[in-house]
């Protein structure tokens, strides 16, 4: 169904929902990146400017560099406070599910989630959702999920004047999903960034705040991966790098400091696709880039039990980091040959 008729028939519904005062618990997934952070945090705002009262729960701590943004130091840990992240689950009237279509992006959160009697909406852009929700709004086409969560804001209060933390949270998500406007941008993304000017958005200082406030470690890290961890692939239009666990012990790793480094690959034009492969403490993570009309976004749901989009996808694996690295060579050879033929 086209996604606007789509919406329209299910923004009622919503409305409804949203008519009296509730609890609402607003849930994205683990590793929460900017647009996890920024379409939660902006729901969470104009909820509470409607008189809701809200809580965000997130599986797994988000990157430092995301600090900054309004109410993070209330979001809920469930890995930090499991005690609290249930008792928060459990007080809820209403569930928003935010960027993420599968309930496995929230781990041990998701049989509580199921368990519980009341409306869950899921709000989300990426392909085949699951059908856990019973209100979804949902489009691939879609930069992130902050669009989608502008679009209802303004469906729903079409004369609204968006407060400056509210836009800091929207233009995050959008800045952040799109690569600094790299990729997945539409000329609809670009006057929504009109407006949100209009309405006095800096966004100069977020560009400041999530890109330009890393710790020193993250150039030491940067310059390791570059000069020891990098392998290009000139026959296969393919780049790695690499981080081990004894890499991640020497440069202290922690969540969100790996941010950005596969954008290295991506500058060389050598490479289509790239990948960061990341042997964490009880899994490898994959995080696969590509230029194009080659799709990650298959490899990944397909060999990594990932997912995400065409360009920008990640997985996992339980192989070891060599083996690994082995399947994933082969894999991108085979889904060239593909290609090509």
């Amino acid at each position: 169904m086209n996604f606007v008729l789509f919406f329209m028939e299910q923004l009622p519904q919503l409305k409804a929902l949203l008519n009296v005062p509730k609890t609402c618990v607003i849930l994205s997934h683990r590793n929460p990146d900017g647009d996890a952070l920024g379409s939660s945090l902006a729901l969470s705002l104009y909820l509470q400017s409607l008189n809701h009262k809200t809580r965000v729960l997130f599986p797994s701590e988000y990157p430092v560099n995301y600090e900054w943004m309004p109410q993070s130091e209330e979001i809920i840990i469930y890995d930090l406070n499991q005690k609290l992240a249930e008792e928060t689950i459990k007080s809820a009237d209403l569930i928003f599910c935010l960027d993420f279509n599968s309930l496995e992006r929230i781990d041990r959160m998701a049989a509580m989630i199921m368990e519980r009697k009341v409306p869950k909406i899921m709000i989300d852009h990426h392909i085949d959702p699951e059908p856990f929700a019973d209100l979804v709004f949902s489009e691939v086409s879609s930069s992130s999920t902050s669009e989608i969560i502008y679009d209802l804001i303004k469906a729903i209060s079409p004369d609204i004047r968006l407060s400056a933390i509210l836009m800091d949270c929207i233009y995050t998500g959008l800045m952040t999903d799109t690569g600094s406007f790299h990729h997945a941008t539409s000329p609809k993304v670009f006057t929504m960034m009109a407006d949100l000017k209009r309405q006095g958005l800096d966004d100069t200082r977020i560009q400041e705040l999530v890109n330009n406030s890393l710790p020193d470690k993250y150039l030491k890290l940067l310059g390791h991966c570059l000069f020891n961890r990098m392998e290009l692939i000139p026959e296969s239009q393919f780049g790695l790098i690499y981080l081990t666990k004894e890499d991640y012990r020497n440069y202290d790793i922690r969540r969100g400091d790996t941010e950005g480094i596969i954008n290295y690959l991506m500058m060389l034009k050598s490479v289509r696709i790239g990948a960061l492969v990341m042997n964490q403490p009880t899994i490898v993570k994959l995080s696969l880039r590509s230029k194009g009309d080659f799709s990650v976004q298959q490899i990944c749901s397909k060999y990594f039990n990932g997912g995400g989009h065409r360009n920008a996808s990640g997985g996992s694996s339980k192989l070891s980091l060599e083996d690994t690295i082995t399947k994933l060579k082969d894999v991108v050879t085979q889904s060239l040959t593909q290609v090509i033929h």
